[in-house]
């Protein structure tokens, strides 16, 4: 008999499958898994045409498994909405911290995305994939001498966020050559997201305040080494809601206007990121569309109401690109049953390589991609093989019977699982494959123990 998950939903893993109705485009943030998953012939798990048993068996475990198809697709319904809903300019930026490799560069440049990037060594990537500079915008609330020289010499876009930052850029840049600037501000608004990823209300590391909006204004009115051509601002990530947005439109067309009393022309209206993903079964986000038409209406709207001219609007998406086009494969070792108190199966990986439930406490879904179709008999705590008591991947989890070898695969794992992932442990961090139509090429490659050790100095009195 089949059993019964506690959200009511039918107990297998071939509940979790997207379900494309009348051949529509589904919107990949609202799945849970990428869309490419099937359960074929052997009951296993496929992604990208690719048996993730086979692929486990290749590459290894922990293993990160991108499909390029969601992907893609994803980039291509936020830049093809908003050249659909926005009567101007527009240009979707990738947020890349979310996971920021070469090839994932590529392949979002490749759509027509730009690059947002939070550091030199992610600018330094996005340059080395081929992104162009004029698609590059670096952000950041301190940001090092050397990483705003390697932004200026590169000519990507800078986004000020402070006045120390601002003064350093005076320093650095040259009237022959002015830098080219954006300015962000903090605007004050509050959505209902994790305390550590709200960013918008005035109780944030990032941005100016709105309270000296006049000083920043007039200060680089008067600096004819800074071009500056826009603002930013960001209020969170993970969110449902949509009233935030329109409230966040509203603020910054306010301020556009504001600039132009100190003869600024800004030209360039940056409204971040945020839209969530859905994680479990409960969540409900906004598709990429729904999401993109109401920005673009809100910003053509305050426009209206204030008389101003549309700026180009850029928008800086990253979860909702990423995460639902990547799972990771583990493979199941020990189980340690508490009788009447809980059951732990372990796994081959945990914390390391995706700290987002221990920072979080965030929730993910599972499946053992080996035995799709079975019956969901055991309620379990997937815990990791880390030495720490927190080290718990999922508490709760339904499952079929495991065994050691089976292999588990945790959805949505794209955003901030590589790019946060660590050597706690001094274990390696895990390979990553890019599927597509059946193939599987590596883009990360499994680190070993010698690269553990490679930055390792030992003092010549202790050899």
């Amino acid at each position: 008999m089949v059993s019964t998950h506690p959200l009511g939903i039918q107990a297998s893993g071939s509940q979790y499958l997207p379900q494309k109705l009348n051949n529509t485009t589904l919107s990949p943030n609202q799945e849970l898994l990428p869309l490419s998953a099937r359960v074929n012939r052997h009951d296993s798990l496929e992604i990208g045409g690719c048996d993730v048993t086979t692929l486990v068996e290749q590459f290894g475990s922990p293993l990160y498994i991108l499909d390029e198809e969601t992907l893609r697709t994803a980039c291509r319904q936020y830049h093809d909405t908003f050249k659909q809903y926005y009567k101007d300019e527009s240009q979707v930026l990738y947020a890349s911290k979310a996971w920021n490799c070469l090839a994932i560069c590529a392949i979002v440049a490749s759509e027509g995305l730009g690059i947002d990037v939070v550091s030199g060594g992610e600018l330094y990537t996005a340059l080395n994939a081929g992104v162009t500079p004029d698609k590059i915008y670096l952000h950041g609330n301190n940001k090092s001498r050397d990483e705003l020289v390697l932004a200026i010499e590169s000519g990507c876009t800078i986004v000020a966020d402070n006045w120390y930052e601002l003064k350093i850029l005076v320093e650095l840049a040259t009237n022959s050559s002015p830098v080219r600037i954006m300015l962000r501000l903090t605007p004050g608004i509050e959505c209902h997201t994790h305390e550590y990823i709200r960013t918008g209300h005035l109780d944030s590391k990032f941005g100016f305040d709105p309270n000296d909006l006049d000083q920043v204004f007039g200060f680089v009115s008067k600096q004819p080494s800074l071009n500056c051509v826009g603002l930013h601002a960001h209020i969170g990530s993970q969110i449902f809601e949509r009233q935030p947005h329109r409230d966040l439109a509203a603020v910054m067309v306010q301020w556009l206007r504001d600039a132009a009393k100190y003869n600024l022309e800004l030209t360039e209206l940056n409204v971040g990121g945020g839209l969530g993903i859905k994680y479990t079964e409960s969540d409900d986000p906004p598709s990429i569309e729904e999401w993109s038409k109401a920005i673009c209406e809100v910003v053509q709207q305050a426009c209206a109401a204030e008389n101003l001219p549309l700026p180009k609007l850029l928008c800086e998406p990253g979860r909702s690109l990423i995460a639902t086009a990547c799972v990771t494969a583990y493979s199941i070792g020990s189980a340690k049953v508490i009788p009447d108190l809980r059951t732990y199966v372990t796994i081959d990986g945990g914390m390391s390589d995706n700290p987002r439930p221990i920072t979080y406490q965030s929730v993910y879904r599972s499946v053992v991609a080996n035995k799709m179709s079975a019956a969901l008999t055991e309620t379990v705590t997937l815990a990791g093989k880390h030495c720490e008591s927190g080290d718990i991947l999922i508490k709760n989890a339904q499952l079929p019977k495991t065994e050691p070898g089976d292999i588990l695969v945790v959805m949505g794992t794209g955003a901030y699982n590589y790019s946060m992932a660590s050597n706690y442990n001094r274990l390696p961090r895990p390979a990553a494959v890019l599927v597509a139509n059946g193939e599987a090429n590596l883009i990360l490659l499994r680190e070993n123990y010698q690269d553990i050790i490679r930055q390792d100095c030992l003092p010549e009195r202790l050899k």
